[in-house]
């Protein structure tokens, strides 16, 4: 796979996501230009207490493109658009916490900002990537397959699926469009996404603590496809060559227990905690998600390389950085 002097936008470019995408594109294609574009934080919050906006600047750092602050919803973000005129774009930007329930803000943000997108492509000719969710599915049955039980649990979800829908119309007329389903991933430059990064990471900070991991009763019985970021990467940059558009999985395909997690950190970092189990507060709670990837195999040649217990050990060393650079401080 090439890439030949384009033009790439990356919206949603300081987050976990899209800042990956960045460096990758930066690491291995100096030919292309890459315009990294981020709303980045402020300090405001939602009435959840959480973050309007988890791009940081941390997560850029060492990129050499071009950077550019803009709110997607805003009329400077269609000027920036047109005069850049990107070949190929990868849309990462969006409000991705769950927990967020103002619905006026989640749809404006996250599905009144997409269709512009879509009709910028159609006109131009460019390749639209962008991001959607296994908050389609809700407690869909596994092996959870695209257009099948689709059942959103919250006002992300529903957006998410709305938006999947719209592509299928442009898809239709001809538009290079792919969405990609991402399950629980988890790696390098998702902390600055505070409460809501990986149980990975979480529980790793943890146990370096000196903590004893704290986890639901019956995590053993609680599964989640957990894919690692090279993985989704790899994902990102396949459908850009697809021959075949439409909404994919992304994930392993192999359901593992946030118990396994914490075996498998305390493993890495040579500690024998003894577990606290605590009950699940959530009234709304997805307790076995599995992504059916044959579609995501079949049409982008994507099928994950990393065990669960590989991209942990790979994750350690950057886990071991943020506690000591960021946590411990």
């Amino acid at each position: 796979m090439k890439f030949n002097d384009e033009k790439i936008l990356i919206t949603g470019a300081a987050g976990f996501i899209g800042s990956n995408l960045a460096h990758y594109f930066d690491k291995n294609y100096k030919n292309t230009k890459v315009l990294a574009l981020d709303i980045f934080r402020t300090g405001e919050t939602f009435s959840n207490g959480n973050l309007k906006s988890f791009g940081h600047f941390k997560n850029l750092k060492g990129f050499s493109g071009e950077i550019v602050q803009a709110d997607i919803t805003k009329p400077e973000f269609l000027k920036i658009l047109k005069k850049f005129k990107p070949d190929i774009i990868f849309h990462l930007a969006a409000i991705s916490d769950t927990t967020v329930l103002d619905q006026a803000v989640m749809i404006e943000t996250n599905l009144n900002t997409f269709k512009p997108l879509l009709e910028y492509c159609r006109k131009n000719g460019a390749k639209l990537i962008y991001a959607s969710s296994a908050a389609t599915y809700g407690d869909a049955k596994v092996p959870q397959t695209v257009w099948e039980c689709e059942n959103p649990n919250n006002v992300y979800g529903f957006s998410k699926l709305s938006m999947d829908y719209m592509a299928l119309k442009y898809i239709e007329k001809g538009v290079h469009v792919v969405g990609l389903r991402y399950f629980n991933v988890y790696g390098e430059r998702e902390y600055f996404k505070n409460t809501t990064a990986s149980m990975v990471l979480q529980f790793g900070h943890q146990i370096l603590a000196g903590k004893e991991p704290k986890l639901f009763e019956g995590s053993d019985k609680i599964f989640r496809d957990f894919v690692y970021i090279k993985d989704v990467i790899s994902a990102n940059i396949k459908s850009v060559f697809t021959k075949k558009c439409g909404v994919y999985n992304v994930a392993t395909g192999k359901p593992r227990s946030f118990q396994d997690i914490v075996d498998i950190l305390q493993k890495e970092l040579d500690t024998n905690y003894k577990c606290q189990y605590i009950k699940n507060p959530h009234k709304a709670y997805q307790y076995f998600t599995q992504a059916n990837m044959q579609e995501s195999k079949e049409y982008l040649d994507f099928e994950a390389k990393y065990t669960l217990e590989e991209g942990i050990k790979e994750y350690i060393p950057e886990i071991k950085r943020l506690y000591k650079e960021e946590v411990d401080v």
